[in-house]
């Protein structure tokens, strides 16, 4: 029999009374802050009666535009949790000088700097990546769905379960202390007792499981679901970066499981892979991490290069300069961002040969980049330029991400990282391409395709507040970081004891303000536009005049996407149907049969979450029981999925006579 003792910790493991911080101030306040906000929401949800929608309409859907607005609302929520971490940390570092230790204590501001990073780049950058990726390609190749629309919702829980793990930490112990890579032997069980870093292993392994099967998904319809005519050389350019894209996520993301599966077994039985006892090393993590890392940094930012080459296209009206060159140089950045992960750590040792090959293949991948830039200002030149809230977004990328791409081969130099390795001159960087070129393309993509997705524009006044606040506010926040770099400030420090630097750590954080002005007038913009939609909408559905084939079908598109099969002759293909008077049948449709909704993705992915939070305390019972749960779910959801839902031909008759009509009025 098992004593009292045993038996609790079988069933609770680590767990206690003491994993709710009632110790910490700022966090109790968040904590309550939270919950009243929860229960005001599961109020307005309850009063409404939208529980039973949500679920059907959108929880349980496979259809991939409706989880591709899924993601987009996942990384928007989570870029206000993350923003939150910066701004304490500029506060923090504002005012931590001499005698004023500021207002978070050191081991609650290496939560958050950690923190920040891994849900900048997880749980914002790729939702809304994958997000845009899930709604855009399938319109854009004439297909009606992805190749395995389950899949994708199962995906997308997976990803909010990690998230939500994430989130977790905050209130039921404690997040990592060790940097958004976690590097040994600080993340080892030596240096981290704590839950921290298995908070870190977990969300991200839950997450990276979605992310994974979201590439292999993507991959699988572009090669496999174009429309006729459509070859390769004929695909968007946005399809063909979303391409590049998922083939990295499916070659790098099975190396970051497998790193954080080793740093598991180190932490849990006690293995040595990563320490320097037995055997192990510490630098194999390292390379680990960063050949998943570097190949990340452009899994985040060649959709956002295919979301400018589409911005320019379209508010140029003109088409895209180089098509040709465009697709090899992204496909040339795919490959060479294989073979620069070690620019990382030139300080690790290697020697001259070593960091020489490294530093002049991160050179190198800068022609393929810039070629880019070429391209998109040669599509601007002599075109009829139109300075929406999407161009004004490219524009200042360009000016932006150029800064920071120069600041990049400047680290390239091994002779030069020395000196500036792991100072505020490298987080400079890293925010000037990250911000520069992921962010502002995406908040580019998000306001260009809005109204494919809802049928009404987003406000341009408050668009344009969104962009310049943004614009403005990223100088002023990571400027001084490049002046305090080169002065030789380190980065990851709460606390100055020179006086003189502060003023610089006040400009940062006057910076921070202002970009909090600018998402805050993001989320005016989405409530001033539901509320004026009517005056904002387009009855055509291609209200930015786009040149790609999604701008065929209806805002919002219909749950069928194409009543039938486009047939492709251009790049443009939308252009090229308008040229053509839309030769597209009137009459003689058939019922369209569409995979059933299912809420097995979101059982299944909760309950890997179950898993995951077991494990991270130890609660053995509970682990065994989440893994039998979800095995069982698996199963059961292998032998009932059924693809027995289909749309009648009458309804696709009204809705197709009705949109050609509009269409040919509009041209």
């Amino acid at each position: 029999m098992l004593d009292h003792l045993d038996l609790t910790k079988l069933v609770f493991g680590r767990l206690s009374w003491n994993a709710i911080p009632l110790h910490e101030p700022i966090l109790l306040v968040t904590f309550i802050a939270v919950c009243l906000g929860g229960v005001g929401m599961l109020a307005l949800l309850t009063r409404y009666r939208l529980w039973g929608y949500l679920w059907r309409e959108w929880f349980t859907s496979i259809d991939h535009k409706k989880i591709g607005i899924m993601y987009v609302i996942l990384g928007l929520v989570m870029l206000l949790r993350g923003f939150a971490d910066a701004v304490m940390m500029r506060a923090q570092q504002a005012m931590s000088f001499g005698d004023n230790a500021g207002f978070l204590p050191p081991h609650h501001y290496d939560q958050i700097f950690t923190a920040h990073g891994v849900i900048m780049i997880f749980f914002v950058a790729m939702p809304l990546v994958t997000g845009l990726m899930n709604f855009v390609v399938p319109l854009q190749i004439g297909a009606r769905d992805v190749a395995f629309p389950f899949l994708n919702n199962f995906s997308f829980w997976m990803t909010t379960f990690g998230a939500g793990l994430v989130m977790a930490s905050l209130f039921v112990g404690e997040f990592a202390r060790t940097g958004w890579l976690a590097y040994p032997p600080l993340s080892g069980i030596a240096f981290s007792p704590d839950v921290g870093v298995d908070y870190y292993i977990w969300s991200l392994q839950i997450a990276g499981v979605g992310t994974l099967l979201s590439g292999v998904n993507l991959i699988a319809t572009i090669v496999k679901m174009r429309a006729p005519g459509m070859s390769m050389m004929k695909m968007p350019v946005f399809t063909w970066t979303s391409l590049c894209t998922n083939i990295l996520i499916v070659a790098a993301f099975p190396v970051l499981t497998a790193v954080l599966v080793l740093l598991s077994l180190d932490r849990y039985a006690g293995t040595n892979f990563f320490t320097n006892d037995l055997g192990g090393n510490a630098m194999m993590y390292v390379n680990l991490i960063w050949i998943w890392g570097h190949p990340e940094v452009y899994i985040l930012v060649l959709p956002a290069f295919g979301i400018f080459s589409e911005v320019v296209s379209t508010f140029s009206g003109k088409r895209l300069f180089g098509y040709a060159s465009m697709v090899y140089a992204t496909v040339v950045i795919t490959i060479l961002s294989y073979l620069v992960w070690l620019h990382h750590f030139f300080t690790m040792g290697s020697g001259a040969s070593v960091n020489s090959f490294f530093g002049i293949t991160t050179m190198i991948i800068s022609i393929p980049t810039g070629a880019k830039i070429f391209n998109w200002l040669f599509t601007m030149y002599r075109g009829r330029i139109r300075f929406e809230v999407p161009m004004l977004w490219t524009v200042g990328f360009m000016i932006t991400f150029v800064i920071g791409g120069m600041t990049g081969v400047l680290l390239a130099v091994p002779p030069a990282d020395f000196v500036l390795h792991n100072s505020l001159f490298l987080i400079a960087h890293f925010h000037n391409v990250i911000i520069g070129g992921v962010l502002f393309g995406l908040m580019a993509g998000i306001t260009y395709w809005f109204p494919k997705a809802f049928g009404y524009k987003l406000d341009p006044f408050w668009g344009k507040c969104s962009f310049w606040f943004w614009q403005i506010g990223f100088f002023f926040a990571f400027t001084p970081l490049y002046v305090l770099g080169l002065m030789g400030v380190t980065r990851r420090l709460s606390h100055f004891e020179d006086s003189s630097l502060q003023i610089w750590f006040v400009i940062a954080a006057f910076g921070a303000f202002l970009i909090a002005l600018g998402i805050g007038s993001f989320l005016i913009q989405l409530v001033v536009s539901f509320m004026r939609r009517e005056q904002l909408r387009d009855v055509t559905g291609d209200p930015w005049d786009g040149r790609t084939l999604e701008w065929s079908t209806a805002s919002p598109p219909p749950a069928y996407n194409f009543a039938f099969t486009p047939v492709v002759h251009d790049n443009d293909a939308w252009y090229d149907m308008k040229a053509n008077k839309f030769d597209r049948p009137t009459d003689g449709f058939i019922p369209i049969h569409m995979p059933k909704n299912t809420g097995a993705g979101f059982i299944i992915a909760g309950l890997a979450a179950v898993v995951g939070f077991a494990m991270i305390w130890q609660m053995w019972l509970l682990a065994g029981l989440g893994f039998v749960a979800m095995m069982a779910a698996i199963i059961i959801h292998t032998f009932n999925y059924k693809r027995d839902f289909h749309i009648g031909a009458d309804e696709v008759v009204r809705t197709e006579n009705a949109r050609t009509q509009l269409l040919a009025a509009h041209v």
